[in-house]
């Protein structure tokens, strides 16, 4: 149970859902944790305390990925918690369906201000604090790149871009030892997917009957793959997207 030993993890939006649930696992596995929020801090507080009550290390900081002047403090108080960082999980992201005729200025913004802006301007605060001695970037991506499901064109053109933002910056920071994968879960029960109606209805029956497993996943399908790319049992991996979905495509 140290596969991350003495190693800082970071990961954005780890109040809830996936993320929270990454956070906890790599704590399991012996890195400290910084568990990002931009509003909700009991949910984060819960997790860090969930986090210290399993024997592990963690901290709650606020920032908005899609903000500069924030995503500084967020590397800086990284550091005076734990120090220089091994592991970023750019977890943070929001979605909202809608037709194309509803799409707007702000639709389209707030996506990819978080989605894609939040996640290079988290990168770059990650690889500077990494620096030369190597590390591990890991996206939290989605299979609506391959299901490309209607009503869906801002958030699947965001995560689109965070497939290729993946690939792109595998090669351009291999050389610095620093490895960049991806992860796309397809639909996981989590407290956005419940709130979004996704969960428990019609909708869930309907993607369940195309999983070959078939179930919807869990935020415990996800964490074991995010540790797993955060460790060095994947050390020859790199640009790679991991799609995690029960088999959807």
């Amino acid at each position: 149970m140290s596969k991350l030993l003495n190693k800082v993890a970071v990961v954005t939006g780890a109040s809830k859902g996936i993320g929270a649930g990454i956070a906890k696992s790599l704590a399991a596995e012996g890195a400290s944790v910084v568990v990002n929020y931009a509003s909700s801090k009991e949910g984060a507080k819960k997790v860090v305390a969930d986090i210290v009550a399993a024997g592990g290390k963690a901290v709650a900081v606020q920032a908005n990925v899609a903000n500069a002047t924030d995503v500084d403090r967020l590397f800086a108080e990284t550091q005076a918690a734990f120090g220089a960082v091994d592991i970023l999980v750019n977890n943070a992201g929001v979605y909202e369906f809608g037709a194309i005729e509803a799409i707007t200025e702000e639709h389209f913004h707030r996506q990819f201000n978080t989605n894609v802006l939040g996640l290079l301007l988290v990168t770059q605060g990650a690889v500077k604090s990494i620096g030369d001695r190597g590390g591990s970037i890991i996206n939290i991506s989605s299979t609506v790149t391959s299901i490309t499901p209607p009503e869906s064109a801002v958030y699947t053109a965001s995560k689109g871009a965070v497939d290729s933002i993946t690939k792109v910056l595998a090669k351009e920071l291999g050389a610095r030892k620093i490895r960049v994968n991806a992860i796309n879960p397809g639909m996981v029960e989590t407290e956005g997917a419940i709130t979004a109606g996704f969960i428990g209805g019609d909708f869930q029956k309907q993607i369940e009957s195309q999983v070959p497993l078939g179930r919807i996943g869990q935020p415990d399908d996800i964490s074991p793959i995010a540790v797993f790319l955060a460790s060095d049992d994947s050390g020859w991996l790199t640009g790679e997207i991991l799609v995690a979905s029960g088999g959807l495509r």
